[in-house]
């Protein structure tokens, strides 16, 4: 028997989980990434889940101490400084980067080819195709839709689902941990912090550093600030120094310098002196915040996977698992079983299980969505959103994971 082909389109991290799953489950895969430098050193920090961890080592990433930071304790400072709530944690945190080599350096070479922009797919009922910008050609059994949220291979099956911003943005940075005043780390560093400003939610913890090292004073501190921002103020914190509107994703490097002196001085202003001055430090940039949901994820001989199918709000801290447990679906689905059949399978599974964590992304946050409209048009919930809510929702986070999941395999 012949051995089945599978192109992926897309290199990130959903895109690596696909190629390796579906050559355990006995395919020839390509991947196929649109920049033509290789993707190490992107992304942040991430939060890992019981769910990922096991599709890792399934894939053969030992999750061992090298793969992130232990962290024990959540602390909540005011914007004194001071800690009024401390609570119990087990978590680890990694970085995209961390993830991204342990995976890269799984797939032979040959398997993954950079600087390969899709055009379009054409299929019919033997076989798919992908084109791409340089002409090529390249044929398959099938063609797995990895290419994030802003998806070609969606664009063209679903021209009409489009990413919903959800009226806030989130500030991110990341500053060496031999960068940061020594006072300052030994207090914060090795600890989930939270500041709480009035309708906003600043976050910082440890991961791996820049280049993937997990060793004591060689890590990285990270920060996520969410912000409600009006779709007028972020057009102009989308405008560069020249005047040139960059829709909502501006390259960090072209960020105005006013634009980054005044977020700077509105942490000062806003949240505790200790993570306010790594925040400074730093070279901060933005990611507007969507989600998005797709009616269907499988057309003929292509399946959407990870963000190219759904994109759930980043509270849920499940985007990575979300592409994993996608393509465990998907490879075993084709187990034993032909196309048609495989991604029939995999659209009853997955589809129910990518609404659900839309679902509870957009109850997370709902609150800082609800800062733009009139305090009279709020829900209680929204008005106030309690310190020991927020702790309670990142306590459970790989709890709530886990019933979504148990829910979309029981609406199969």
């Amino acid at each position: 028997m012949a051995t089945r082909r599978a192109l992926v389109i897309g290199g990130s991290l959903g895109g690596l989980f696909a190629a390796l799953l579906l050559r355990s489950a006995g395919w020839s895969v390509v991947v196929f990434e649109r920049n033509p430098e290789d993707l190490t050193g992107r992304g942040a920090g991430l939060s890992t889940h019981p769910q990922l961890i096991d599709v890792l080592r399934r894939v053969g990433v030992d999750f061992g101490e090298s793969m992130g930071v232990k962290l024990d304790t959540f602390i909540f400072l005011d914007r004194s400084g001071k800690t009024y709530l401390e609570a119990k944690t087990v978590r680890t945190m990694s970085s995209w980067g961390r993830l991204y080599r342990s995976l890269r350096d799984l797939l032979p070479p040959h398997s993954y080819r950079l600087g390969m922009s899709l055009r379009h797919v054409e299929q019919d009922a033997a076989s798919v195709g992908a084109i791409f910008t340089d002409g090529s050609r390249i044929d398959a059994d099938l063609l797995v839709g990895a290419d994030g949220v802003r998806s070609t291979v969606r664009e063209q099956f679903l021209p009409e689902v489009a990413p919903n911003y959800a009226g806030y943005v989130a500030w991110r940075a990341m500053l060496d941990e031999s960068e940061i005043p020594p006072a300052i780390r030994a207090e914060v560093f090795e600890r989930y912090t939270f500041c709480l400003p009035e309708g906003e939610l600043f976050l910082a913890y440890p991961v791996p550093g820049r280049n993937n090292e997990t060793q004591v004073g060689r890590r990285a501190y990270n920060i996520v600030w969410y912000r409600p921002t009006t779709p007028a103020a972020l057009a102009d914190l989308c405008t560069d120094a020249q005047g040139q509107h960059h829709g909502s994703a501006i390259p960090p490097p072209l960020i105005r310098s006013d634009v980054l002196a005044a977020i700077k001085a509105t942490a000062r202003a806003l949240v505790a002196p200790q993570v306010a001055e790594i925040f400074a430090r730093a070279e901060p940039f933005f990611q507007p915040i969507f989600d998005l949901e797709s009616p269907q994820i499988v057309f003929g001989r292509v399946a959407l996977l990870g963000d190219a199918a759904f994109v759930a709000r980043p509270h849920v801290g499940a985007g990575v698992t979300k592409a994993a447990l996608d393509a465990v679906s998907l490879a075993d689905a084709t187990v034993g079983q032909g196309v048609a059949a495989a991604l029939l399978q995999y659209q009853r599974e997955q589809q129910p299980f990518g609404r659900g964590l839309v679902a509870l992304g957009r109850q997370e946050g709902a609150y800082l969505s609800a800062q733009l409209k009139p305090p009279d048009q709020r829900t209680a919930a929204e008005l106030k959103r309690d310190v020991k809510d927020v702790l309670l929702s990142h306590q459970l986070r790989s709890e709530s994971l886990r019933d979504v999941l148990a829910a979309s395999r029981r609406a199969v």
